[in-house]
């Protein structure tokens, strides 16, 4: 496991709800990982129906909670994606943290610039309805699939292609940089890891979590790295945790709790987590 401590992980396309999202290896990476800032770079959800969130769905957002807690003091930051439109508010006062349509820091004397990258992405901003239609359909064609989902992945790589996705939106991300004076822009939405670098500005996207390839980035003063999810990196510190909560969670076989109650278990267990959070909603 990593011990060092990065400036920012970003970790985007989660699409919590879907029947492809790796909702557990992307909590082992928040667990296993140490940094002093966490960028959700949109499109965490994959759409506003929550009954669709698993028990590993919940955990993660649980989690979530828990890094936005100050005294862990990490500054942990959503920038709103495609699929969140509406979830802004809700999710600012759940998990607290602040929501934004896009978010810029420095770092090692260079601008950064985070922004989910459906801005770029013309079929998706002249197609809205079009493409939230398509979103439904697809959902439903995961739960027809076959285990191992090979028709939905399928139809995932073919639509990026297709729509030539992953070029507009580095395109458009290393335009909408060089008008905002940032030497570093950060991207999601192509759920496809790519670093360009054009004219002095290097363009990264931090792929997605619903292939099996899943990636996400960190950001140093010397450099940014794209991850590839590697589970025996985490394996170690999954263990480790296992067997902790094994000896606090012990009870009495009558008091084990529910499906339901597990479900939520990590979501709720810092009663009053939130009271000292200010909030900002995503300005429109």
């Amino acid at each position: 496991m990593d011990l060092h401590v990065y400036n920012t992980l970003i970790l985007s396309d989660l699409h919590l709800g879907a029947e492809m999202s790796h909702a557990h290896e992307a909590t082992q990476v928040l667990k296993g990982a140490r940094f002093k800032r966490l960028i959700l770079l949109g499109d965490i959800f994959a759409d506003l129906n929550f009954a669709r969130l698993t028990k590993e769905h919940w955990k993660f957002l649980g989690y979530i909670r828990k890094l936005s807690n100050p005294k862990r003091n990490i500054e942990v930051i959503w920038v709103e994606g495609n699929h969140d439109h509406g979830l802004a508010n809700i999710m600012s006062h759940l998990v607290g943290v602040r929501v934004y349509q896009h978010y810029k820091w420095m770092c090692g004397g260079l601008r950064h610039l985070a922004i989910h990258g459906h801005q770029f992405d013309g079929f998706q901003v002249n197609n809205v309805r079009l493409s939230t239609l398509g979103t439904s359909l697809y959902l439903k064609l995961q739960k027809l699939d076959f285990k191992s989902k090979p028709i939905a992945r399928l139809i995932d790589r073919l639509n990026t292609r297709w729509l030539r996705m992953s070029t507009k939106v580095a395109s458009g991300a290393l335009q909408f940089a060089r008008q905002h004076g940032a030497d570093r822009i950060f991207c999601g939405h192509t759920h496809e890891a790519v670093h360009v670098k054009q004219e002095g500005i290097d363009y990264y996207n931090a792929g997605g979590w619903v292939d099996s390839r899943m990636t996400y980035l960190t950001v140093d003063e010397q450099e940014v790295r794209i991850h590839e999810f590697n589970k025996h990196e985490f394996a170690e510190h999954e263990f480790a945790e296992h067997e902790f909560a094994g000896r606090i969670d012990d009870r009495h076989s009558g008091e084990e709790r529910s499906e339901a109650d597990s479900a939520f278990a990590d979501f709720a267990d810092e009663p009053g987590l939130l009271e000292d959070v200010e909030y900002e909603s995503v300005g429109r």
